[in-house]
């Protein structure tokens, strides 16, 4: 199964309403860059997600909170529907 791979400023560009907020779903969000020398906000963001590694990755439901740390980390993960 083939699935694109999103740049988080895409997939958050996406309008959200309460009506297809829970039409969403899943999404995998990968971990790409280390955060070594990142502030403590980044990495804090990074362990909430469930990330430990590079090349880590976890499935999320897609809700406002998740699309929104993904987006304050967008440089240090890559993101794809599941």
């Amino acid at each position: 199964m083939l699935t694109k791979l999103l740049k988080p400023e895409e997939f958050l560009s996406k309008k959200f309403t309460k009506d297809n907020l829970f039409d969403m779903g899943k999404i995998k969000i990968t971990q790409v860059k280390s955060i070594i020398d990142r502030p403590k906000r980044q990495k804090d963001t990074i362990k909430a997600l469930g990330l430990r590694k590079i090349n880590q990755t976890v499935e999320k439901e897609a809700t406002p909170q998740i699309l929104g740390m993904v987006a304050k980390v967008g440089h240090l993960v890559s993101v794809e529907n599941a």
